[in-house]
């Protein structure tokens, strides 16, 4: 058979010898996708073309290996013709062939090659993000989880402070408990740090670094639970270490209540209080015996007047009605409907006052009471209730605590009006006790105090 000439196309049929003159004349036949030329020299080797286009008149050429591995073709590109040669391409085609010799499919070596590389990349990327990026990232993620106001303790841990208020010491705010944890790389949070941090807040402020550092467990938690933040952590949760705890200390059981002796004095001192809405806002907390935020939360929409009930929205249970007793009735019936909130506020910008700490304080003061929050008035109502020998259950459902026995879970439902029953007692006693007469059909605001 006559040698073919160097200017026609290499026959596709038989093995030649791979060279740049051939590898130039291959084209693609007429009507077909691809098409390949076989190495002699190489067993495997070939270079596949593709068909001619405007763009690649002589086609796109590539080296590839193809084979058998359990009556199964494999096959792998190794490269483009134009940056491989042909000695480096029989090179990978012989190490490709050792490899499947040994029973390993390349193309798996190759996947678990390309994984290595996305997890060593993924740690890299770990290592370099600080704890402030991923806090975010992890507020992101749970805030479908959380309640408004949990959401918003988390952005005050770590807020930068520094802004002007008349309020805080110094004339400016202070950064959040967790502030000075957030420029630091992931990877740099660790058990002694953390330690150091906690032994050093603790000097000033031991309940809230306590709380801080239960949210800083949980975030690391979620973190050692990502596959591109884990890699990071010096251990699963280096938060949790005994020196820590131990540093922090335990919280006491706080025991602040109302005594029914100071009712009068309190309900007084109250109720001179120059704003109306927080002296309303303190008097329901302590009738209603719900959580601060829960009644700040109130919308005119929330009141009840034909059925007489006041839906909570519960932290716990998502919401629940309560009785709208006479005497709260009278108290926010007579407040100014200036938004959708019922304790509003013209200068606040969530449209409702703040928490009134201060004012409670400076309430508590004159009527010589010490040591009692905000929160204390919710334990008020719960002891007060003890001296009227209110079934415990019922207390439980007003106050939004979860049932505590297997009866009350599943067999006691108590309708509104059972519950109103027992609480306008409760509420006519603690008056009474505050030495107040009140009449329910008298007009908004018209109060006698029993001399």
């Amino acid at each position: 058979m006559a040698r073919p000439k160097k200017s026609e196309a290499p026959d596709l049929a038989v093995r030649v010898n791979l060279t740049v003159g051939a590898i130039d004349r291959l084209t693609c036949p007429t009507g077909k996708k691809q098409a390949f030329m076989r190495d002699s020299e190489a067993p495997g080797l070939r270079v596949r073309v593709t068909p001619a286009t405007a763009q690649n008149p002589k086609g796109v050429k590539a080296f590839v290996f193809e084979a058998k591995l359990n009556r199964q073709t494999i096959r792998r590109t190794i490269g483009d013709v134009r940056a491989w040669s042909i000695e480096a391409a029989r090179n990978e085609a012989h190490q490709l062939r050792v490899t499947l010799d040994s029973g390993t499919d390349p193309r798996e070596v190759e996947r678990q090659q390309q994984a290595d590389k996305a997890v060593k990349a993924s740690a890299a990327a770990a290592h370099a993000v600080t704890v402030g990026e991923v806090w975010a990232v992890y507020l992101k993620a749970r805030r479908l989880h959380w309640g408004d106001r949990h959401y918003t303790e988390h952005l005050l841990l770590v807020k930068p402070g520094g802004v002007a208020s008349n309020r805080a010491a110094g004339g400016v705010t202070a950064p959040g408990i967790l502030h000075s944890l957030m420029a630091l790389p992931l990877r740099d949070l660790t058990a002694p740090v953390i330690e150091s941090w906690a032994a050093r807040e603790t000097q000033t402020r031991p309940a809230a670094a306590r709380l801080a550092w239960r949210c800083l467990k949980a975030f690391l938690s979620w973190c050692s639970e990502q596959p591109e933040y884990a890699p990071a952590l010096q251990s699963a949760n280096p938060a949790k270490t005994k020196k820590a705890r131990e540093s922090l200390g335990k919280s006491g059981v706080k025991q602040d209540a109302l005594l029914k002796e100071q009712l009068p004095a309190w309900f007084d001192a109250v109720g001179q209080l120059q704003n109306p809405v927080i002296a309303a806002y303190l008097q329901t907390l302590l009738l209603t015996g719900a959580r601060a935020g829960e009644v700040l939360g109130l919308r005119w929409d929330d009141i009840n007047t034909k059925w007489r009930g006041l839906t909570i929205r519960d932290k716990v249970e998502g919401t629940r009605v309560i009785p709208f007793t006479p005497y709260v009735a009278h108290l926010l019936v007579a407040l100014p409907r200036r938004n959708e909130f019922v304790f509003s506020s013209t200068i606040a910008a969530g449209g409702t006052v703040v928490i009134p700490r201060n004012p409670h304080h400076d309430a508590c003061k004159v009527a010589g009471i010490d040591d009692l929050t905000i929160h204390g008035l919710r334990r008020s109502f719960k002891s007060l209730t003890e001296w009227l020998e209110i079934p415990a259950g019922v207390v439980a459902q007003i106050m939004g605590h979860k049932p505590s026995a297997t009866a009350e879970k599943h067999y006691t439902v108590r309708p509104l009006d059972l519950l109103r029953i027992h609480h306008e007692k409760i509420e006519a006693w603690i008056l009474e006790q505050a030495g107040i007469v009140f009449d329910a059909k008298v007009a908004p605001g018209k109060l006698r105090v029993a001399s």
